[in-house]
């Protein structure tokens, strides 16, 4: 599980960031869009009804200027509703004379008082719930009253919004009472736009409202959609890419250590087979001299075997030649002489990087934790160090696969141990036997078949060249347990 936050979790988690980041992105741009988009439908809808009440304060000005000079003159104002449908009525008091009976007879008188003193026209009446209002303006001698129609002062022509279609409402609020201009469309939950502000005229203080709600269903999940498919793609690509690079690079590093382990398997099958031939040959050259001593003493004429005897020296002390150059040629370098300190657990997880791919074929997630411990440094060669823990991992996954999947289990750890770093690889294999277990570090001795019998000879002759040692034990539940001990670096040695 941890294995895969590490490399598949990683990416999908980098796809969510950055679909939402996407998606919180165009969200916010089509929502300042639409704000945007309302504020600005909204402001002309202000401005063209503000034009439109102007004009009735411009024509309660040009009736007061009228002003007829008997009271049976004609009455121009009447002809005022064929000129402008919005004006539904119009009423007029002469001097020294009283409103038309009603009652709005006396909001008539209040509102004709306030407009002598203001000098401007004001509102007497006002039935937002029913559409209508008067407007009043004081004059001497006369008077004017005009009652106005709010759906007619909506000019429609040049309205902005589809008053059927738009999810915008507008309204016209006034005193705590409202009249409806557009219905719109409310919507549950989302966002919540606002648009305040009076109309362009004292008299006829109007407050336009506009609102809009915007719902979950507004956004854009196209764009959403294809923002989070074009990131899938994309880290796709990474990660296609990123495969690829660790690939080649674990196979570089394969490479490497099998070039490493060629030849240090070289230096060591060299060097059993100048043990293997040296005691002959050492054998046969006591002989060959011994009998051509004990033929010169006799008195026969024996030239010619001298003379074989002779070339049989020569051929032999020619073959151990050949031998001791082809060692000294091949021969593993000392591998203690370049030693460093070292992260014994930077090496091990190096390494379950390197084998990952045999671990996913067998089905085995090896377990090693060492994120709460201590670095253990170690003194040691890098390479060689590096070839011991190879070694170590490729044996128990070949033991593990003499057992069914199920069962198969490698643990490694790493811990301090006095003065030595201590590295164990356990599996749950079948174990050695006891037969093998003494032998299990000699050269060319294998238990597997087809085995050349070097690996750990080779890997327990580097342990001691480092200064360390490797031994092996069954495990006390089943399978095998190797420990690897190295010395760790000293207190006054430098951290990697």
């Amino acid at each position: 599980m941890k294995q895969w936050l590490r490399t598949q979790g990683g990416w999908w988690l980098g796809w969510l960031a950055l679909s939402v980041a996407g998606a919180v992105w165009l969200a916010r741009t089509e929502l300042a869009q639409l704000e945007e988009d309302f504020e600005t439908d909204a402001r002309i809808a202000h401005r063209l009804m503000s034009q439109q009440v102007v004009q009735y304060d411009a024509v309660l000005a040009t009736l007061a200027l009228l002003q007829p000079g008997t009271a049976d003159a004609a009455r121009p104002e009447q002809r005022l509703s064929s000129v402008y449908p919005s004006i539904l009525a119009v009423q007029r008091r002469e001097r020294d004379g009283a409103w038309a009976d009603g009652p709005d007879a006396t909001a008539f008188t209040q509102a004709e008082a306030a407009s002598l003193k203001a000098q401007r026209a004001e509102l007497a009446v006002a039935d937002l719930p029913g559409g209508r209002y008067w407007l009043v303006i004081g004059a001497s001698p006369t008077s004017y009253a005009l009652q106005i129609d709010l759906a007619s002062t909506v000019p429609w022509r040049d309205w902005p919004m589809d008053p059927q279609r738009s999810p915008v409402r507008v309204g016209i609020d006034h005193a705590g009472k409202q009249w409806g201009v557009q219905p719109g469309r409310p919507a549950a939950g989302g966002w919540h736009f606002e648009f305040h502000k009076v109309l362009a005229s004292a008299s006829q203080p109007f407050d336009v409202v506009a609102t809009r709600d915007v719902g979950w269903r507004a956004l854009p999940w196209r764009w959403i959609a294809g923002w989070a498919l074009a990131m899938a793609v994309l880290l796709f690509g990474a990660s296609a890419l990123q495969r690829q690079r660790v690939a080649r690079r674990r196979a570089e590093e394969l490479l490497r250590l099998g070039q490493v382990a060629r030849l240090n398997s070289l230096g060591e099958l060299s060097a059993g087979l100048a043990h293997e031939l040296n005691q002959p040959l050492t054998a046969v050259l006591a002989n060959t001299q011994a009998a051509r001593r004990l033929l010169e003493d006799e008195p026969l004429d024996l030239a010619t075997v001298r003379g074989a005897m002779t070339q049989a020296v020569v051929q032999a002390r020619r073959a151990a030649d050949v031998i001791g150059r082809l060692r000294r040629v091949i021969e593993r370098p000392d591998a203690g002489g370049d030693t460093r300190p070292l992260v014994l657990q930077d090496v091990v997880r190096d390494a379950l990087h390197l084998l990952a791919p045999e671990f996913a074929q067998r089905g085995i997630v090896p377990q090693f934790d060492a994120g709460a411990q201590a670095p253990v440094r170690v003194q040691a060669e890098a390479v060689a160090l590096e070839q011991i823990v190879h070694n170590l991992l490729m044996n128990a996954l070949q033991a593990l696969d003499a057992v069914p999947a199920t069962e198969r289990r490698l643990a490694v750890s790493v811990v301090r141990n006095g003065a030595e770093g201590v590295l164990t690889v356990t599996d749950t294999g079948n174990g050695i036997s006891p037969e093998a277990l003494p032998r299990l570090f000699e050269p060319f001795f294998s238990t597997r078949e087809g085995g050349l019998g070097l690996g750990l000879s080779l890997s327990e002759t580097l342990a001691s060249g480092m200064g360390g040692s490797l031994s092996a034990a069954n495990s006390a539940s089943r399978g095998a347990r190797f420990t690897l001990l190295l010395p760790l670096v000293a207190a006054s040695g430098n951290a990697p």
